[in-house]
């Protein structure tokens, strides 16, 4: 009766353990991304320049920080 017990216990602290490890590599993920877009200055010039006209940098610098303030309000509802 006690090693079916203590089988049981070290199951249950694998899964929670594998559970608890899950929850902190999102939790951390998802503040990298936050901190750090996938999308950068250089991408989004390259993306207004697509368009067939040379933007200045206050448009590249504002077109970067509304993407980024997007994003960081899309994970915060996300969390809700």
């Amino acid at each position: 009766m006690n090693i079916g017990l203590a089988i049981f216990l070290i199951v249950l602290a694998f899964f929670g353990g594998i559970l608890a490890g899950m929850y902190l590599v999102r939790k951390q993920l998802e503040k990298e991304f936050a901190d750090n877009p996938r999308l950068n200055v250089d991408a989004v010039r390259m993306m207004l320049s697509a368009s067939g006209q040379k933007p200045s940098e206050a448009k590249v610098q504002q077109v970067y920080h509304q993407i980024k303030k997007q994003q960081k309000a899309a994970l915060q509802k996300g969390k809700k």
